[in-house]
């Protein structure tokens, strides 16, 4: 039995939610080190990307509210 789109699309968007957040937080030890490393303007371009990604989690997370919310049970975990 194949679940209906939208609750598809309610469980993708969690799971989108926790990826990009995962990624965020390596890409900010990773601007740490490039920053150590005397390479600021690196450090800079990815912290730029991580504003990015920040943006990206609020439209996601107006997405999953406007589909209505996670579905029951679908808790993913890496």
């Amino acid at each position: 039995m194949s679940i209906p789109d939208i609750d598809k699309i309610r469980v993708l968007l969690p799971h989108w939610l926790e990826h990009n957040q995962s990624h965020r937080a390596e890409f900010g030890r990773w601007a740490e080190v490039a920053r150590g490393a005397g390479l600021a303007e690196v450090a800079e371009l990815i912290e730029q990307a991580m504003a990015k990604m920040a943006a990206v989690d609020v439209l996601l997370a107006r997405a999953l509210e406007k589909a209505g919310g996670k579905v029951a049970g679908h808790e993913h975990h890496h």
